[in-house]
């Protein structure tokens, strides 16, 4: 059985620390909830590079944030 993407250990890390504080006013990039709720437009952002604000994530981290929304999003 393939390995699930969760929240915990595969999408909290690739938000650092900075970009947390830096999207505070949108989305609590800490919160699974938050994420979860707002999967939508944070990967919106991320797909078309306007977050993190200091230039975009990588295509493969992209796509797992957009998997893991589409198996569920798992915590």
């Amino acid at each position: 059985m393939a390995e699930q993407t969760s929240f915990a250990t595969d999408i909290r890390p690739l938000f650092r620390d900075r970009d947390i504080q830096s999207m505070r006013s949108s989305f609590d990039l800490a919160s699974y909830e938050d994420v979860r709720t707002n999967g939508e437009a944070i990967y919106g952002r991320l797909a078309n590079g306007t977050m993190p604000c200091d230039g975009a994530w990588p295509a493969a981290d992209v796509q797992r944030f957009r998997s893991w929304l589409d198996a569920g999003a798992l915590p």
